[in-house]
């Protein structure tokens, strides 16, 4: 497979990812982040550092709205839920095993 064929694949699979999070939002950050060591948020981030690293300005919130698909804010009153305890003592365990 080409370079080009591979990148557009690539791109594919994750607008395809970025849709799927946009679309289950009752999915939430704390287990993605217990589950799979990653979350919407952290996609932001990668989002943004690549664009810096290609000379696009952008901010975090920016990245932050193009992941989540609305202003950060707003899906955080939408569809954020409270950790539960348990919730946060699997992350804090996970932390701790780093």
């Amino acid at each position: 497979m080409d370079t080009k064929t591979q990148t557009e694949l690539e791109a594919a699979a994750f607008r395809q990812l970025i849709s799927h999070f946009q679309t289950h939002t009752e999915v939430q950050n704390i287990d993605l982040m217990i589950l799979a060591d990653f979350c919407r948020n952290c996609l932001a981030k990668w989002y943004l550092a690549e664009a810096k690293e290609q000379g696009v300005e952008m901010d975090y919130e920016a990245a932050r709205e193009y992941v989540y698909g609305m202003p950060y804010s707003e899906w955080k009153d939408k569809f954020q839920q409270k950790a539960t305890p348990e919730q946060m003592a699997l992350f804090d365990s996970k932390r701790a095993n780093k």
